[in-house]
């Protein structure tokens, strides 16, 4: 997949690219007529496929399959947060070796830790590497218009714009502008309705406000936004639940039925493993308490219309925990590839974990 400049020409639609390419495959499907099947069939959702990618350009044509893919076929895309080459390492590898579709993440946090410019040619690199999974960069929680627009212009293939923390009309309002800034660009947009508890870098709540799903249907319509994350129990951090973890599948089985073919993000979807937390309590840590969602939750919620699980804390976890256990059983060792390389090493299986047993996107490529 290609990174940089984006497509021209406008790919706006009130339920934006994807709902776009779903219009184009089933028109195509309706001139076959109703006898249409087997290579006709294929012949024809094809010619609509490459018809929409000669539109919009090869980078949101590919962000737009990755959805659609993910919905139809009742799996969820890792989102997995990024902040320097050996994350990045360790998610590709673990991308490459499941032969699975990824989404690398970058935070406003780790624009300002790494460079936004050093993260796209990292990322640059690791495609070089290895071009045959598909990726998309996608900035995280958003905070504004100008950061979003930078990150467009930067070469982000997707941005989420947060204004969840808005009243209702002001967060469409927003919304639909970012969204009119980057469909002209080829560039998928990604919005939040709802509140998730919790404290993640700049993003922190006390309180849960979950989705209402007639709302969420309004604000798809009125902003055009690609896909909408949504508040169904999750929270951000290391601490989600403080009794038993439970997550709202009514509400999202009925946002899902009243937005059908759409999809849907679940953030703040950690699962906290136990072993990573004890690890990094038994090399002096303080992780005491921290709980997660249940990965048998979250692979549930990817058959239900959830295409896009983001995936934050457990990579921290991961990275802090493994650079513990090393510096405390080699105190002489002060090369930082000799800590950095099995932290990289503990990325990748713990993605390779995730896109397995949790997003069920292994082979998707």
């Amino acid at each position: 997949m290609a990174l940089g400049v984006h497509a021209p020409g406008s790919v706006r639609n009130r339920r934006g690219v994807g709902h776009h390419h779903r219009e184009q495959v089933r028109q195509r499907g309706e001139r076959g007529g109703p006898h249409l099947g087997g290579a006709a069939a294929e012949a024809a959702v094809a010619q609509a496929e490459a018809e929409f990618r000669a539109e919009v350009g090869p980078e949101v044509a590919t962000v737009v399959a990755l959805g659609l893919e993910a919905y139809a076929g009742g799996y969820a895309i890792g989102a997995f947060n990024v902040n320097n080459m050996e994350i990045i390492q360790g998610i590709m590898n673990a991308a490459s070796e499941e032969k699975s579709p990824v989404i690398l993440q970058v935070s406003s946090g780790a624009r300002k830790y790494a460079g936004q410019a050093y993260i796209m040619k990292l990322v640059e690199a690791a495609l070089d590497v290895d071009a045959s999974v598909p990726v998309a960069v996608h900035l995280d929680h958003g905070p504004s218009f100008e950061m979003c627009r930078d990150c467009i212009d930067g070469g982000f293939t997707s941005v989420m714009i947060d204004g969840s923390h808005l009243p209702f009309e002001e967060n469409i309002a927003l919304t639909k502008q970012v969204v009119e800034y980057a469909h002209p660009r080829g560039v998928w947009v990604e919005a939040e309705l709802g509140k998730l508890a919790g404290i993640e870098e700049h993003v922190q709540s006390d309180e849960h406000v979950y989705t209402d799903p007639d709302e969420a249907v309004e604000f798809v319509e009125r902003t055009g936004c690609d896909s909408l994350a949504i508040a169904i129990g999750t929270s951000h951090g290391a601490y989600k639940f403080k009794g038993e973890a439970r997550l709202d599948f009514d509400r999202l089985e009925t946002i899902s039925k009243k937005l059908p073919d759409y999809p849907l993000v679940l953030h703040g979807a950690s699962s906290v493993p136990q072993e990573f937390v004890a690890l990094c309590n038994q090399y002096g840590g303080k992780v005491g308490g921290a709980k997660g969602v249940p990965e048998d939750m979250l692979r549930k919620a990817a058959g239900m219309g959830v295409c896009k699980i983001n995936v934050d804390t457990d990579i921290r976890l991961a990275v802090t925990a493994s650079i513990r256990q090393n510096l405390a059983e080699h105190p002489e060792q002060f090369d930082p590839r000799a800590y950095l390389t099995p932290a990289r090493d503990a990325v990748k299986n713990m993605v390779a974990h995730k896109i397995r047993n949790v997003m069920g996107s292994s082979n998707k490529a």
